[in-house]
Order: structure tokens, then sequence, then C-alpha cells
């Protein structure tokens, strides 16, 4: 990481504001016309113009300090997400089926928790052209927001406080290729593939995007899909990174309102299984391993934080 070049130019709000105002109407369009950024090239370059957008007023140097800081995150993400892409080809291990079911219908008295939801808030029985409910429009939001949510907090954190930027993006780093190292070792099909292949006697359609079907952009998983992995499932990223985020809000902030971040991992966990995407089992364990993270990470930095030579916590002194 580079040294911290000054970029908090006083930018009023009279600038400020109209800047943001054009990168939204930009970004609309781009959605629109194009469609919804998911890749890391795509949402670098909306992130960077974002924080030249709040910073308008800020000479080019410091704009420029942002690719220099972030250019090595945004390196190790592409190559997670390619990764991700071929983690079921590195190693000859064999697809796991049968083991999440069979848990998932322990939990859900008989009957999967996923099949409960689609029978309850979709249909009984649901397909993927039953019209979508007001409730699948937040989900489907909720859903995509991990494409964009860890990545933002990241930027706000950059531009306010960039002492703060650097632990939450160890630990945004580390979830992702903890992750990648269990797919490698653990492939395992989600609920939708695995009634496609027959593994589950009931109809689980892939529900995905049906909450913006009406916006005319309830595709955006299909073009995720393409440099996805199918069986990459355990543990769920989405699941975990939300519940990330939620740990990381409760540990930095001391407002009781703070435990209100918790709804955000269990809507998403809640629009996982609704949609047929992951299990139960794959959304608590996406949970443990955000425990884990935070618990590792944090071990992490007090065992390597700095010390003056007497001994006394540099950060303290």
């Amino acid at each position: 990481m580079s040294t911290e070049v000054e970029t908090r130019t006083t930018t009023p709000w009279a600038w400020r504001a109209p800047a943001l105002t054009v990168l939204a109407v930009a970004l609309a369009a781009n959605i629109v016309l194009i469609g919804v950024p998911t890749d890391p090239f795509q949402l670098f370059a909306w992130l960077w113009l974002a924080t030249i957008a709040f910073n308008i007023r800020a000479p080019w140097r410091a704009h420029l300090a942002f690719p220099r800081d972030w250019w090595p995150a945004f390196a190790l993400l592409v190559l997670y997400l390619y990764s991700r892409g071929l983690s079921d080809e590195l190693l000859p291990m064999p697809v796991h089926w049968t083991m999440p079911i069979r848990f998932d219908t322990w939990i859900g008295g008989g009957e999967l928790p996923t099949a409960r939801l689609q029978d309850a808030l979709c249909a009984s029985p649901c397909t993927g052209s039953t019209p979508p409910r007001w409730y699948d429009e937040i989900l489907t939001t909720v859903y995509f927001t991990h494409f964009v949510a860890g990545l933002t907090l990241a930027v706000v954190l950059w531009l306010r406080d960039r002492a703060a930027w650097v632990p939450w993006m160890r630990r945004y780093i580390v979830i992702n290729f903890a992750a990648l190292v269990i797919y490698v070792l653990y492939p395992m099909a989600p609920p939708w593939l695995a009634a496609k292949e027959g593994y589950i006697a009931e109809r689980l359609p892939r529900l995905t995007g049906r909450g913006w079907d009406d916006l005319g952009l309830g595709g955006f998983h299909v073009v995720l899909a393409k440099v996805g992995n199918p069986v990459a499932a355990m543990p769920s990223l989405h699941g975990g990174l939300a519940m990330l985020i939620a740990l990381y809000g409760l540990v930095r902030l001391r407002s009781a309102w703070r435990w209100l971040l918790l709804l955000y991992p269990l809507l998403m966990g809640t629009a996982l299984i609704y949609y047929a995407e992951h299990y139960v089992i794959d959304i608590l364990a996406g949970w443990a391993l955000a425990a884990a993270v935070m618990i590792g990470c944090a071990w992490w930095e007090r065992a390597h934080r700095p010390v003056t030579p007497d001994g006394v916590d540099a950060r303290a002194a």
C-alpha cells in the first residue's frame, strides 16, 4: 500500500452534489443500456469515479492515489474471481450432492427449507414463470448487494480513515480466498442444481433475478454464471460476506442501533435459501467462516502491531 496522499481537499456540496448526481445518472444509464456491473473491472471503475465525484475539486495527483492504493487488492480479487470459476477443475475432487440435502431435511423437520419457502413465498408449485411478489424486489436487491457492499464500505473507509481501510480490505480478501480453498477441496452442488439433476424430488427453480424482472434486469445472475462455478456452494460467500460486514460494524461502532446490522445476513440468508442458491448448511458455514476471519485477522493484527523500542504500542505512543 502506498503512503497516504492528501485527498481531503475541501469540496463544498455546491460542487459535490452535482458531480454525484451526474455519476448516478451515468450509472443508471449504464445499467439500463449495458447491464448491472458485476465484474471487478467495472466495479473498480465506478468506485474510482465515485471517489473523483466526491472530491471533485481535488487535484489529479490526489485522484491517482486510488489506483495506486487499490491495485494490489484489485489484482487479488480478479485472481479470485477467475480461479473460482476453475476451482472444481484444479483437483479431482468428487462433487457432493446428498450431504446438504440430508442436513437441510433434518433441520427442516422432514422437508427442505427451500421447498417450504418457495411454497409459501412463490407458489405451490413454484415455477420460474410465476409472477414476482413485492418482497422479491427486496430480496433480489439484497442478493445483489453482495457484489458492491464490501467494496463500497472499503471506499467509504478509504475516503474517511485510511487506517481503518487496510484492516477491512484484509478481512475482505481473506474471506474470499479462504472460501476459494474450500471450494477446491469440497465442491458441492446448490439446491437448484441438485433438483435439476434429480437428487431432489421437488421442483426447485432458481429464482435469483425474479425481483428485477419487471425492470428488465432479472438476468444479471445468468451473466455471472459465465465466470462462476456452479459447485462452489460450500460455504456461502454471499452469506459469509454479509455476516462479515455485520460483525465488522458491531466491533467498530458503539451505538445500540448497530445490532440492526444483523438483519443484513438474516435477509441475505433468507434470499439465498428461498431462491434455491444455497442450503441452510451453506449459510451457517459462511457465517462461521466470517467469524473465523474476524477472529483470525484480529489476532494477526495484535501479533504484528508495531511497537516502540521500549515496548509501547506505536499507535498509542
